[in-house]
């Protein structure tokens, strides 16, 4: 009986939402900004450029990082055009796209990541929310104009010998209380950056086995990244292989994208704690539209790294199949900066962990660095002695969650509905989700909170119980 009331709810719920989609089918609201995201440009030049006739070896084994990058440069100082490669498999180190470049990656041809970390020279870049040297990407667009990475064949990383390297390190830095730092101390290489760029766009590929995040588009403007299929669950499952991040960077696009990966699938960022605050650049203006995202540990992600704030981002048409969480909102109590104005429509969820999840204390063996005994910052290493730096005064560190719209969605199996926990000296504010269904294992809680309303809005668990509510105001359920 209780499976056939299940059903039957199941049934019902799709009704309504197949109701309230038609009652909200607008699902681009009139903001004047959508009109101004995505490239404004595309490479116009037409001659091709094989990187064969520059010396690279369609040979898995044989490194053809100079040849590509000679065909780039070489097709950038002519006046720009297209990179091609004759079918087969390719091995590269790090490469540099030039303005008025595309470089095209075609069906039958796979570029593949050298293992060796000293094929990626260290940069200057951003790196989970801090400024350091890093490696640099396997594609890089770096301070470009007018560029492109598309075609319909696939870079493979190969990035489980990090993967390897990491899980080992991790296991030592632990026992000594170090987990703050693992993540930039192990450097992996990223698989496409875009940093201090404009007018960029990433079209068509298969990204697998990034060593580190997929796509990070950095400090950018008017960047498209549209019909980009990432899968890093390919020999295990990577650390931080996150899908799509958009890190203090405006005017994006993301579309038509399906990404299975280990962490965050399309994830907005700003900065983490002092060094963010410094640099106070927001991610804004960004459009999420018509994708999926599969195992990974969020839908869409807001954070953790907020310093810089995240604001005016629509988000429609996706789906989340097996991801951990399905909305979801972190910060950290040292991190400060405000998310609001967020808009998300049309979601569907099948078998997740948490449909929404909003909070303000993540993971605090990893947010919060503390340096043990037996270590002297004047024998640290630089970026070590960023992590550490307080942020003063303490109340800048405080993160603000506001104004969050949720229409249509459709939730079919979660363990829990939802966990919003604010603080007493920043409640999570003004979130509504309207025309929504959600069928979990548990309804979850709200802690810390105001103005939260549920309009036209069903949760039904399996164990009966409605949603907790403790220390909030103005929450109706």
């Amino acid at each position: 009986m209780k499976n056939f009331t299940l059903i039957y709810i199941g049934i019902l719920s799709l009704l309504l939402y197949s109701c309230a989609i038609k009652e909200e089918s607008n699902a681009e609201p009139e903001f004047e900004w959508l009109e101004k995201v995505g490239a404004k440009s595309f490479p116009e030049g037409t001659r091709e450029y094989s990187v064969n006739q520059f010396g690279a070896v369609a040979n898995k084994e044989t490194l053809s990082t100079e040849a590509i990058q000679k065909a780039i440069d070489t097709c950038a100082e002519e006046g720009g055009g297209i990179v091609t490669f004759r079918k087969g498999e390719y091995l590269s180190g790090a490469l540099f796209i030039k303005s008025g470049v595309n470089l095209r990656i075609d069906e039958g041809v796979t570029l593949y990541g050298s293992q060796d970390i000293a094929q990626y020279p260290e940069i200057p870049t951003r790196v989970a929310g801090i400024e350091m040297v890093w490696p640099a990407a396997l594609i890089n667009v770096i301070e470009q104009k007018n560029a492109a990475v598309t075609g319909k064949g696939d870079i493979h990383a190969q990035g489980k010998v990090f993967w390897d390297t990491y899980w080992t390190t991790r296991k030592d830095y632990e026992a000594k209380g170090l987990r703050w730092i693992v993540d930039y101390d192990v450097k992996r290489p990223r698989t496409l950056l875009v940093s201090k760029s404009s007018d960029i766009t990433i079209e068509g590929l298969t990204m697998k086995q990034a060593g580190f995040w997929t796509v990070h588009i950095l400090y950018s403007q008017h960047i498209t990244a549209r019909g980009l299929v990432i899968q890093n669950n390919l020999g295990g499952h990577g650390p931080s292989t996150d899908g799509i991040d958009i890190d203090s960077s405006s005017y994006i696009l993301v579309e038509n994208c399906d990404i299975d990966c280990n962490d965050d699938n399309f994830c907005l960022k700003s900065g983490r704690d002092a060094d963010g605050l410094r640099v106070n650049i927001p991610t804004e203006y960004v459009l999420i539209r018509n994708s999926i995202s599969r195992a990974g540990g969020g839908l869409i992600t807001f954070g953790s790294e907020t310093s810089g704030g995240i604001r005016h981002v629509l988000a429609h048409d996706l789906q989340a199949k097996g991801t951990s969480v399905g909305l979801r909102f972190k910060s950290a109590m040292t991190r400060g900066g405000t998310v609001e104005d967020i808009y998300l429509r049309n979601i569907i969820m099948d078998t997740v962990g948490v449909a929404i999840e909003i909070g303000l204390n993540w993971n605090p063996a990893y947010s919060y660095s503390t340096l043990p005994d037996g270590f002297h910052e004047d024998s640290i290493p630089e970026h070590w002695k960023t992590m550490l730096r307080r942020v003063e005064p303490e109340v800048l560190g405080i993160p603000t969650f506001r104004n969050i719209e949720i229409y249509n969605m459709q939730v079919s199996k979660s363990k829990q509905a939802m966990n919003i926990s604010g603080a007493e000296s920043s409640p999570i504010d003004n979130v509504l989700i309207k025309n929504s269904t959600i069928i979990s294992e548990t309804a979850g809680s709200i802690d810390h909170a105001s103005n939260i309303r549920l309009e036209n809005t069903s949760i039904n668990a399996e164990d009966n119980h409605s949603v907790e509510i403790t220390n909030s105001k103005n929450v109706n359920k």
